[in-house]
């Protein structure tokens, strides 16, 4: 079972025949002896050949290839029915060797797509693999797909050029997919954790080992700041102090101008990389400048934190960055301001981060937070003995919201709703709630897949937080809605969240009423200035129940000046200020190579707003499930610990819905990576048990996180109880009596 941390999630049986893992469910699938049997056009000819283009264009395996014709449309291609020989819940590995053919080709993308009509008649299209092919030559196409569900129909097929263009075939190949064994856990051994890689970084040697990147000119000066910032002063747990020189860049031409330094050979692969330093501009005549740390690895550049500067004050920038691969040039350099303004920076530091050690810190700042003690106060008839009666306590639940989002198809598994069901106590919908999903032809409205997934929660006490309302970010905005004049665009809105509140009115505990605020304006942009602050007010006028949330990505790890705390919290009060009942901050958390301090940071800036906050979207990311294990014990246990945040949700678990990829809990056939088992791991730490006796006072004391419990008591005179009572947030001890009876 999951909660023994066994490796299948499930606890199920092997579910996969011996006979299934070699098999090629495709049947002829090299179009053996010229012939297109249990093939067919789709939409289109389908022929069989030899040879092509006076011999040009011969098979890359094997005598023969298919090759369509007359397509008029990009659905149109070759297509075989396999919905006899495909299983569901296994994952599947999808090969075909493809080509285009035809006059004026132009290279185009071509897919694999899966057709699947479920047992209740619903239709599903499924992307399975997409790549450019040409005319030029054979490529190959590669993906993955799952059923979840029983279907009643499956077809796979190949498709995607222009009208008039030929797709070719050679081969196409269907099996169980492979097991590939998890990669080792790195070997952190031999790294100095704490000691910055930069050289000659406090400028005592003037410049030496630094360059300029561009054309401009670089010296030293006095009069930086002679402490480190807090989030280094955090990390290393110590105040080390500055020299208060720093660099200055003057005669820039070129935003990208700045200092560099090569640190080639310094830089180890699944290594976390801590990065602060100070940084100022010359004058701020100019307006807000942004200021970059970046790192060229290998030519591909990577984002190693950002700040706005509007005046002329040092500002701390931090952030953190990681490669998963060794590389063979690293440069490190700072910039980003506008041409002719001039940079300066001081104390900067890159160095590995021991994030394990931080969470000996942690545990101590979450016993404050989220336990509190308890006084069980005994009592029974007169003469019967209490003293030294046995007493086990044992929680069976934490009250800490943690959640997950699911989507439609996901319940059609019985091993995820197993999973998801005894490990979350919250949800949120993927897509289902979504104005695009809810109504993607204009009037034509489709809330069975919210309600389906409203049902599953409301069946197993899973509170639901509602995402989202309205998306402000123009290309989740469906294109009818676009196409809308302002005045009905306004018609629409109202009629949207008068529809959905209405409709869902005391079902969702929260609403992320106009997502991502931060990073797109489309509502703003047609309807004026007022409508984000009105779409609150009408949400609260609605249905007051909801928590109403404003939620946004970047804002925790140092990455985006433009989403930082600073800039969110100016956000948050200039909507209340417009009478917007904001009454949550949604932080998404979708996050690289966290560290602590540099997320702590972000949540004090937060929590001065005095709101609860949630981790709205979490999830981590790296092909390494050892360190993917490491991101998500950060990511949860500074959340945990931190008093301002009140609820995590990750963005799904399961292999085959999530987001990005390698980002999951669980694989597809329902076995716990090492992600997965220090998740629940770490949902065992936070539960609370006790054992003891009685006291002389008919009293017995514990400290025990927040959540419900049962207590188990044996008298010395024999009598036995089981007693369920529940610990709330509180600051004073808990007492709960509990009679024996007679």
């Amino acid at each position: 079972m999951a909660d023994s941390g066994s490796s299948n999630a499930c606890g199920s049986p092997e579910k996969i025949r011996g006979d299934v893992d070699n098999e090629n469910i495709i049947l002829n699938p090299n179009f053996d002896n010229g012939s297109l049997d249990n093939w067919s056009g789709r939409g289109c000819n389908v022929q069989v050949h030899d040879s092509m283009g006076d011999g040009k264009v011969l098979p890359q395996n094997g005598k023969y290839f298919a090759a369509t014709t007359n397509r008029t449309q990009t659905w149109n291609g070759i297509q075989q029915d396999i919905t006899d020989r495909v299983q569901r819940k296994l994952m599947y590995a999808v090969t075909a060797v493809v080509r285009l053919f035809g006059s004026s080709v132009v290279p185009s993308d071509v897919s694999a797509t899966l057709y699947v009509q479920n047992s209740n008649g619903k239709e599903q299209y499924i992307s399975v693999a997409k790549l450019q092919a040409s005319d030029k030559d054979w490529v190959q196409l590669q993906g993955k797909f799952f059923l979840s569900g029983t279907i009643s129909k499956a077809v796979i097929f190949v498709e995607g050029p222009q009208q008039n263009t030929d797709i070719l075939l050679n081969s196409l190949v269907v099996k169980h997919a492979e097991k590939v064994p998890p990669a080792p856990e790195p070997d952190f051994s031999n790294v100095v954790y704490g000691v910055n890689i930069l050289q000659n970084d406090n400028l005592a040697d003037g410049l030496n080992t630094w360059n300029t990147l561009g054309n401009c000119t670089m010296t030293v000066a006095d009069g930086s700041p002679r402490f480190v910032p807090t989030m280094v002063k955090e990390s290393l747990d110590s105040n080390i102090p500055l020299n208060g020189k720093c660099i200055v860049v003057t005669n820039r031409t070129q935003t990208w101008m700045g200092p560099q330094q090569d640190i080639t050979g310094k830089i180890s692969p699944y290594v976390t990389y801590q990065v602060s330093g100070w940084v100022r501009i010359g004058s701020a005549k100019n307006g807000p400048q942004t200021i970059n740390i970046t790192f060229n690895v290998d030519n591909q550049w990577l984002n190693g934190g950002q700040v706005q500067v509007s005046d002329e004050r040092w500002y701390e920038i931090g952030s953190a960055f990681r490669v998963e691969q060794q590389p063979s040039k690293v440069f490190m350099s700072v910039q980003g301001p506008a041409p002719g303004v001039d940079l300066m920076v001081s104390g900067l530091q890159i160095f590995p981060v021991d994030r394990k050690a931080r969470f000996k810190h942690l545990k101590h700042q979450t016993d404050k937070v989220r336990k509190r003690d308890v006084v069980l106060k005994f009592s029974g008839s007169t003469g019967d003995s209490l003293s030294g009666a046995s007493v086990r306590v044992r929680q069976t639940q934490n009250s800490f919201p943690i959640g997950t989002c699911i989507i439609r198809t996901d319940i059609e598994n019985e091993d995820f709703v197993s999973f998801f069901t005894k490990n979350f106590n919250w949800a949120v919908f993927g897509n289902e709630l979504k104005w695009y999903w809810t109504e993607a032809q204009q009037g034509v409205l489709n809330y069975t897949d919210a309600d389906e997934l409203l049902d599953l929660c409301n069946k197993n006490n899973i509170m639901v937080r509602g995402h989202c309302i309205f998306w402000e970010v123009q290309n989740a905005v469906q294109s009818w809605v676009q196409a809308l004049s302002n005045a009905d665009l306004m018609k629409a809105v109202q009629n949207r969240i008068n529809g959905l509140l209405t409709r869902y009115k005391g079902k969702f505990q929260h609403y992320d009423v106009n997502n991502e605020m931060l990073h797109g304006s489309f509502y703003q942009d047609r309807l004026g200035k007022d409508i984000r602050a009105n779409m609150f007010k009408m949400a609260s006028q609605l249905d007051p129940s909801p928590t109403l949330f404003v939620n946004d990505y970047s804002i925790e790890d140092g990455h985006d000046s433009h989403s930082c705390p600073e800039v969110y919290t100016q956000h948050i009060l200039g909507l209340q200020e417009q009478g917007a009942l904001v009454g949550g901050i949604g932080i998404q958390g979708h996050i690289s190579n966290p560290v602590g301090p540099v997320v702590s940071a972000a949540l004090d800036k937060l929590g001065v707003l005095g709101l609860p906050i949630w981790f709205t979207e979490l999830d981590v990311v790296s092909d390494n499930e050892f360190v993917r294990a490491d991101d998500l014990e950060v990511m949860l246990r500074e959340a945990f610990a931190h008093p301002a945040v009140e609820g995590i949700m990750l963005w799904g678990f399961w292999e085959v819905s999530v987001w990005r990829k390698n980002s999951h809990l669980v694989n597809a056939e329902g076995d716990l990576n090492e992600a997965g088992k220090r998740f629940v791991k770490l949902k065992k730490e936070w539960l609370s048990h006790a054992r003891g006796q009685v006291d002389n006072n008919g009293a017995f004391n514990f400290r025990g996180y927040h959540g419900s419990y049962t207590v188990e008591v044996d008298t010395t005179s024999g009598k036995k109880l089981t007693q369920s009572f529940t610990v709330d947030k509180g600051d004073s001890p808990l007492v709960v009596n509990i009679n024996l009876g007679n």
